[in-house]
């Protein structure tokens, strides 16, 4: 891959994804896979402004061996100098890259439920930083490729030609294989704005979905709540786009108003494992009946993580004719599979969906119906011929989807 596109491509994920301001500090978490592009994005990072740059490198097989052989006291432990950082960068807001490389099947084999109680119990510990620090800094997920995630999507080929396809596949579905990706992350903004404004003058009180896989759910949604995408805003007034890719509108549901059953349509890579072929029965909100052709347990071990992971935080709409779609690749990866098909949220809704969520405090945001969970996890049910129709609250339809695409 030319240096001057992966430059173009780093230049993106600092400038427009967590779009640094001069003398902010930003952490930067990757795997092993590719570090002279990390090396990229920190050089990118200085030259924006930044004071300092940290990288925090990450070895999914090392997770493993942790999870395979330290007790479950131990996994469970948040050690002083982590709730000591914690504590830190929930007062000096740091911008936030994480550049995601890891293996689909990465995990495979682990003791789930050893898994599931460590990081409950960490969960507990960690919880109130993260909601201090919630909506208050930049952040942005982004993808470079790694050696045993190439292999899963292109097996025909070899290595190092696995690798140098998932670049180009990774930079097509981002928009930053142009010679301005940044312009183009601009008209893609605009575009996606434009939708979100048609959205929210409609007074949508409810969506129902359809297709001919068997999905029919109604979801409710909030009075006073918004559709957003795109670039956003932290409270502090500071824009950046959180994922690259992103093809989605979304909104944050009432959590208690989900009827009806819903057909996955991609696989679902969940803690370094992928849950495959299976379908969610909601009743009153909540997730009462999972199956999977494959890892149902775990399917159902994250739907019980905790008190709201087993009911919806997002749902996202993504037109079927978008780039990952029409790259006709399953990345097995949720920041991509997500923005190539309709999708919902199993846990943590969006507080900074609701209007006026500035003067509310966390709690008065879950009141009103924003689910509060450890997880956040987006499974994707998007079909050729799904369908959307909203629900006005002053009665009345309005047709958002049609045959997988928008209907307007």
């Amino acid at each position: 891959m030319k240096k001057s596109v992966l430059k173009n491509y780093a230049r993106l994920i600092v400038r427009s994804g967590i779009n640094i301001v001069p003398g902010q500090d930003v952490v930067v978490r990757a795997d092993l896979d590719q570090p002279d592009f990390v090396m990229t994005v920190v050089e990118e990072c200085y030259k924006a402004g930044a004071c300092k740059v940290e990288v925090e490198w990450d070895v999914q097989r090392l997770t493993k061996i942790h999870q395979n052989y330290r007790s479950l006291d131990t996994l469970s432990t948040v050690e002083k100098w982590e709730e000591a950082r914690l504590s830190h960068r929930s007062e000096t807001l740091p911008c936030m890259i994480y550049l995601i490389s890891e293996d689909p099947d990465g995990l495979d084999g682990i003791d789930g439920e050893k898994y599931a109680k460590s990081s409950q119990a960490r969960y507990k510990i960690i919880k109130p930083y993260r909601d201090k620090m919630e909506n208050k800094y930049q952040w942005c997920i982004a993808a470079v490729p790694g050696k045993a995630w190439a292999k899963k999507m292109f097996p025909e080929l070899s290595q190092s030609k696995a690798v140098e396809r998932l670049w180009q596949a990774i930079l097509y579905t981002s928009r930053a294989d142009g010679p301005d990706p940044i312009k183009a992350w601009e008209e893609h903004n605009a575009n996606i704005r434009s939708r979100c404004e048609y959205l929210n003058s409609l007074g949508l009180d409810s969506l129902e979905y359809s297709s001919s896989n068997g999905t029919s759910l109604k979801v409710g949604l909030i009075d006073g709540a918004i559709f957003m995408g795109g670039c956003e805003d932290t409270l502090l007034g500071k824009p950046f786009n959180a994922n690259i890719p992103s093809e989605e509108v979304f909104i944050s549901p009432d959590r208690s108003r989900a009827e009806g059953i819903v057909y996955s349509t991609r696989p679902l890579s969940y803690n370094g494992q992928l849950i495959e072929n299976f379908s969610i029965r909601f009743e009153n909100g909540k997730a009462v009946e999972a199956h999977a052709e494959k890892n149902e347990e775990l399917l159902n071990q994250l739907i019980n993580m905790d008190e709201g992971s087993a009911y919806l935080g997002e749902c996202a709409l993504v037109p079927y004719d978008s780039p990952i779609r029409n790259s006709e690749l399953t990345f097995y990866n949720t920041l991509f599979d997500e923005n190539a098909a309709c999708h919902l949220a199993l846990g943590a809704g969006f507080t900074n969906t609701l209007l006026g969520y500035d003067k509310l405090t966390l709690e008065e945001c879950h009141k009103r119906g924003i689910n509060d969970s450890m997880v956040h996890e987006d499974f994707m049910i998007g079909t050729p011929d799904l369908k959307i129709v909203g629900n006005k609250r002053e009665g009345g339809t309005v047709q958002i989807f049609e045959n997988g695409n928008w209907a307007f």
